[in-house]
């Protein structure tokens, strides 16, 4: 009986451990995300600064190209709606872990008492 408590205890924490990792590649991934998204902000601050006769350089790979201010701002802009939405997507999987491990804590933990509670009987 205790060996299949324990077996079960080691399949929750192996189970919790692996949401845990995923939890934290997630919570890096909207770091991440947040640095872009904080980046792309500051690119459109500076281009509202420019004159509409301004000249604008995009870099692709090792050159720089020229590209229309009014295209330049456009970008920002449509890159800007992409991260929000990466953002809100990440911060929806992020709550679904937090619950699923808020669900095999609480597994764990009563796996673990039982497992105190036949080790008493025992």
């Amino acid at each position: 009986m205790a060996d299949e408590v324990q077996k079960k205890l080691q399949k929750e924490l192996e189970a919790f451990n692996g949401v845990q990792k995923e939890y934290h590649k997630a919570v890096a991934q909207k770091q991440q995300l947040d640095s872009q998204l904080n980046e792309n902000k500051a690119v459109k601050e500076e281009l509202l600064l420019l004159k509409k006769d301004a000249e604008v350089y995009k870099l692709i790979g090792p050159v720089l190209v020229k590209q229309d201010l009014e295209e330049a701002r456009q970008n920002v802009a449509k890159r800007m709606e992409f991260i929000n939405k990466e953002i809100k997507r990440t911060d929806g999987h992020i709550s679904a872990l937090e619950n699923k491990q808020e669900a095999l804590q609480e597994n764990l933990n009563k796996l673990k008492n039982d497992l105190g509670k036949l080790k008493l009987k025992a």
